[in-house]
């Protein structure tokens, strides 16, 4: 993995757990959607996103949150090598399925990873 695709995935999951310590829980999930996202390829990271996902909407009593973060941990883990919805935001009141723009500042992170695939 690219240095500068892994300092932002380490900003994001730090960013995103400070903001729920503080409970800025908009805060919190906008840098759990960034996560996400850049996440979505690697399993492990991927799974942690909706980890934090799931424990930010049960923080804030968002049960339909919870619900939804469950089923999406697991297809992380088995489905993140073999095929996403790139740009998804990984919310439960977003479909698990649809494909979404990628912000512009995280195309570039992701594509020098996708120029290096032997980096995964």
């Amino acid at each position: 993995m690219k240095a500068a695709l892994q300092l932002a995935i380490e900003q994001a999951f730090q960013q995103a757990e400070h903001a729920m310590q503080e409970r800025r829980n908009t805060d919190a999930f906008q840098w759990l959607e960034r996560a996400h996202i850049l996440t979505q390829r690697q399993p492990l990271l991927h799974a942690r996103s909706h980890c934090l996902m799931l424990t930010l909407g049960w923080q804030i009593g968002d049960y339909r949150e919870v619900a939804g973060q469950i089923p999406r941990i697991f297809a992380a883990l088995l489905f993140s090598k073999i095929w996403v919805p790139i740009g998804n935001t990984g919310r439960s009141r977003v479909s698990a399925f649809k494909p979404m723009p990628v912000p512009e500042e995280l195309q570039a992170l992701l594509a020098s990873d996708e120029q290096n695939p032997s980096s995964r």
